[in-house]
């Protein structure tokens, strides 16, 4: 499709420069190039196209030539020719001009753009807006906030920030798949941020899947999702879920690659009071610090005889034990702390006792 005409304005003066190079055969002065510059980004701001904004000037080049005074004037060929090469050149000059003011405006719109989703971005995930405000700001990037949202947080093996290849790698790859009204992907604290729907639950799993596979290390990587909430104040609950799931998650040394807010919901409760918590730890397995080789191995004993659901058998497999020395440590630490293992009730106080080990870093910290 051929472009368009070059609105009025944009041609004012050229006219008169070639007419006065086509003489002098001189180049484009400071001020000449500053004028095509100029041009070109206030053709960038009002929306007229580079193509026929450069167009329009070699259109001009061609149609002012034959007419211009060092053209009419010319004694021969020769002198024809050294006119032409002039004003071609100033044509370079001109239109080289014209796209460089016209990639500076896109370039200082671009970053405007940027400098205020980032605005909004921080505004939204810690509330510090006006809610009527943040909610016509949020129509722009495709967020309806009475809605319900869900956020994904995930970090990876290094910060990432809004330019960084993984990034955009990831926003193209979800925008391919699901639109770019649906998903709004950033960055904060160096973690990688995605907002979806609170309905649409399998925008998010495929963000974790396109996080983890997006540097070639997904072992490194852990995403956690927040619960889907109403309301410019549900984003910001959902971000500060996923937040603290990650983080429990890490505490916990929970070898999955992705969380929910939801699954840890016992493990968030047991955290809030964390005297308790360490009263608990204390009392229940402290007096495992007087066993040989202290505390941790026998801690490490009992994480992996309830994770392995009690199975004796599996418990010892994952530790590299014989079922024999695994019932010896079993029968040690009832010996020591006077709860059975074996027993339901004496088993659920063990356990709880040691998620709160772990969520304390004990015995490695002290209580």
């Amino acid at each position: 499709m051929d472009a368009g005409p070059v609105p009025e304005g944009y041609l004012d003066g050229y006219g008169a420069i070639l007419a006065d190079i086509s003489v002098t055969g001189r180049r484009l002065t400071r001020d000449e190039v500053d004028s095509r510059r100029a041009l070109g980004e206030r053709a960038a701001r009002e929306g007229v196209g580079l193509r026929e904004l450069v167009r329009g000037h070699l259109a001009a080049t061609r149609s002012a030539f034959p007419g211009l005074p060092g053209v009419a004037g010319a004694s021969g060929a020769r002198q024809v020719r050294a006119t032409a090469e002039s004003v071609l050149a100033a044509a370079e000059q001109a239109v080289d001009a014209l796209a460089e003011g016209y990639g500076r405006a896109q370039l200082l719109a671009v970053r405007r753009d940027e400098a205020a989703r980032r605005e909004f971005i921080d505004d939204l995930l810690h509330g510090r807006s006006d809610p009527g405000e943040l909610s016509s700001r949020a129509a722009r990037f495709g967020l309806h906030l009475a809605h319900s949202h869900l956020v994904a947080v995930a970090c990876g093996p290094q910060p990432y920030d809004d330019t960084h290849p993984v990034t955009r790698w990831a926003a193209d790859a979800l925008d391919g798949r699901f639109g770019g009204r649906l998903v709004l992907l950033a960055t904060k604290d160096g973690r990688l941020v995605c907002i979806t729907p609170g309905n649409r639950p399998e925008i998010a799993e495929h963000f974790a899947t396109t996080a983890r596979a997006s540097d070639g290390s997904p072992e490194q990587w852990r995403v956690a999702l927040g619960r889907p909430h109403h309301g410019p104040g549900g984003i910001v609950q959902s971000y500060e879920e996923a937040r603290a799931a990650l983080e429990l998650a890490a505490r916990m040394r929970l070898d999955v690659p992705l969380v929910r807010a939801a699954d840890l919901l016992v493990f968030a409760m047991l955290t809030r009071d964390r005297q308790a918590m360490a009263d608990l730890v204390r009392s229940v397995l402290g007096p495992l610090a007087a066993a040989r080789g202290g505390a941790r191995p026998l801690v490490d004993t009992l994480d992996a005889y309830f994770e392995a659901g009690c199975v004796a058998a599996e418990a010892a497999r994952r530790l590299s034990l014989s079922v024999r020395a695994l019932t010896y440590r079993l029968a040690r630490i009832h010996r020591l702390t006077g709860a059975d293992p074996a027993d339901a009730l004496q088993r659920y106080t063990l356990q709880t006792a040691v998620i709160g080990a772990r969520l304390l870093g004990w015995p490695e910290q002290e209580l």
